[in-house]
């Protein structure tokens, strides 16, 4: 009998009957690391205790045309994303912490982009992995009774959820695999991380990036990921030729000895964005929860500056904000 408790199933090229692995990729690092990491690494900025967005909470119209691509930024990497006549979130968290406790882990330093009784009528969620700034189930039990939405996830999420929430609709994909609802086909796609929801369940669920195929184009969204040499930006350019519209992260980088085979930095960031044939990219995965060692700040000037040393206009790729709403131009 497998010792994961979240999912059984045949060996694969990610998958050895027991854990998740990324093909030819590097694991995450060890407990001695987090320690070093934690208690010697002297490079730690802090972050103020509010950090306001520009923008004013959002509130979404109900429905958009089914040829429509409408970004609006809740906050790391929550979206509301509005394509193929559908609402769709992202990694929803609303709570104010991301921790398996409420009283201590990293605070929310910026209220909700959208308040959640202005959330129109939830179709979608999107779970990419199961750490705890992506799998909130406070936020899920919320949605499931105001929505009764679908939830699609990666290979061994569902029984984090249906133990919570035994009555959650949920469909699971392992990589290659493909969902749909409506007119919207949701790909499931490889990306460089891993997860564990305490310290005895590592690698037992698997992780993903969605490719959301409609009538408007693709959308290329990653949770998380570390760079891996491009691989997974270059297969997705490869398999879905371009990309009207990615999601990636530029937040959480710091440092790089720890960070770099999970987190991808702002440059490398432009790296995929070039490399995946993306049109338009929204920034997340900043601002919000203090993760890492970066400043508040840096992920947007870093961005700023990559993007210059790559001659790419700043507005085909923007790093969004709470509140900030965004329609993905069709060319």
């Amino acid at each position: 009998m497998s010792k994961n408790p979240y999912y059984q199933g045949p060996v694969s090229d990610h998958f050895d009957g027991t854990y998740f692995f990324n093909p030819n990729g590097t694991p995450p690092g060890s407990f001695k690391d987090l320690l070093k990491w934690r208690f010697r690494d002297k490079t730690d900025k802090a972050w103020p205790d509010e950090h306001e967005s520009p923008f004013k909470p959002a509130k979404p119209d109900v429905a958009l045309a089914q040829d429509a691509m409408r970004l609006t930024m809740v906050g790391h990497a929550t979206f509301l994303i509005q394509t193929g006549g559908l609402n769709i979130l992202t990694d929803p968290v609303w709570s104010f912490r991301t921790s398996p406790f409420s009283f201590i882990g990293p605070k929310r330093r910026n209220i909700p982009g959208i308040a959640m009784e202005d959330l129109p009528k939830i179709d979608v969620i999107l779970l990419t992995h199961n750490h705890y700034d992506h799998l909130d189930l406070a936020t899920l039990k919320q949605l499931h009774q105001k929505f009764d939405p679908l939830v699609i996830t990666p290979l061994g999420n569902d029984k984090i959820v249906h133990k919570a929430i035994p009555k959650m609709k949920i469909q699971t994909g392992d990589w290659g695999d493909i969902a749909e609802f409506a007119s919207v086909k949701f790909h499931f796609e490889p990306c460089h991380h891993w997860s564990a929801r305490g310290t005895r369940d590592r690698r037992m669920a698997l992780w993903a990036a969605f490719v959301i195929e409609g009538l408007a184009g693709k959308l290329y969204h990653i949770g998380d990921t570390g760079f891996h040499d491009g691989i997974n930006y270059r297969d997705a350019s490869e398999k879905h030729g371009e990309f009207r519209a990615s999601i990636l992260p530029i937040g959480a980088y710091e440092p790089r000895w720890f960070m770099q085979h999970q987190h991808q930095n702002p440059s490398e960031a432009v790296k995929g964005f070039k490399l995946s044939n993306t049109k338009y990219a929204a920034g997340h995965h900043f601002g919000t929860f203090k993760l890492t060692n970066e400043a508040i700040h840096e992920p947007v000037e870093h961005l700023s500056r990559a993007l210059e040393e790559e001659a790419i206009e700043p507005h085909r790729f923007r790093p969004m904000r709470p509140g900030e709403v965004w329609d993905i131009p069709k060319s």
